[in-house]
């Protein structure tokens, strides 16, 4: 399905993850006067995007035909703001939520209907890089159609019949972005304690993950272990570094409870 026969379209939350998403509708063939931004406390982005692309920017969907509502409100106001926009819900308006946590019972009975596809994009979509986790339990093959052409504008979308595997995914590629920042941050940390200032540690340590990102990318049939093995050489200084990072106390079970951590912390956003 193509994004020109999609609309109208209310995307409620103008901020960083909704402005990415709309962004890559706008690009990918949304025609603007079928886009509506709702947000009550617009951010300048927000209002410097509406008055480039001719695209209405509202304080709340009320009074505008929607035929795709898009949630992208914190999941701690998004009970408020379902009761607010409520009415404008109707058989004909799918329903899609990238709020973290929020199921899709609960997104079904604070908006009144079944028609809800829950959803956890990730960042890299501000860069058309993202990858979406989704999960529709009652809807049809057009609805599943229509959400896929609006999630894949961001990136790549993977689809799930086990609504737990959406908690998994915000723990996973959600917060995954955050989990590589830190990384640079700390290789860049590590950098700095062998002699380099702040300027040449960032730019080695940003270099050096941006870089493996675009092997990665290229090598897409090689599993990373295998590149991982491609550059450290036997007893070299890689596999010195390797040693402490593979240890049985090293990065893969830190990884493991971070996760988990984020996992937890998802499902809690769903019963507060």
């Amino acid at each position: 399905m193509n994004l020109s026969e999609i609309g109208p379209v209310a995307l409620v939350g103008a901020g960083k993850m909704g402005l990415a998403l709309a962004r890559g509708w706008i690009a990918g063939g949304l025609p603007p006067d079928r886009l509506v931004l709702c947000d009550p406390k617009p951010g300048e982005a927000a209002v410097q995007f509406a008055a480039e692309h001719g695209v209405r920017l509202l304080p709340r969907p009320l009074g505008v035909l929607t035929h795709v509502l898009v949630l992208a409100v914190k999941p701690q106001v998004i009970y408020d703001v379902m009761a607010e926009i409520r009415p404008v819900v109707g058989s004909y308006t799918l329903v899609l939520s990238i709020a973290a946590g929020i199921p899709l019972v609960g997104l079904s009975e604070g908006l009144q209907t079944e028609r809800v596809i829950r959803t956890m994009p990730n960042t890299p979509a501000q860069v058309g890089r993202g990858i979406t986790g989704a999960v529709g339990l009652a809807v049809s093959d057009e609805d599943r159609a229509v959400a896929n052409a609006l999630l894949s504008a961001a990136g790549q979308v993977m689809w799930f019949d086990d609504e737990r595997k959406i908690d998994a995914v915000t723990a996973v590629s959600g917060s995954g972005p955050a989990y590589v920042f830190y990384l640079v941050e700390a290789l860049a940390e590590a950098a700095r304690k062998q002699g380099f200032d702040d300027e040449q540690a960032m730019q080695l340590a940003r270099a050096t993950v941006t870089g493996a990102a675009a092997l990665l990318e290229a090598e897409k049939d090689m599993p990373a272990s295998q590149l991982r093995i491609n550059v450290t050489s036997p007893k070299g200084t890689t596999a010195a570094a390797l040693d402490v990072l593979m240890a049985p106390d090293g990065l893969q079970p830190l990884m493991d409870r971070a996760v988990d951590a984020a996992r937890r912390r998802s499902e809690e956003l769903g019963r507060a």
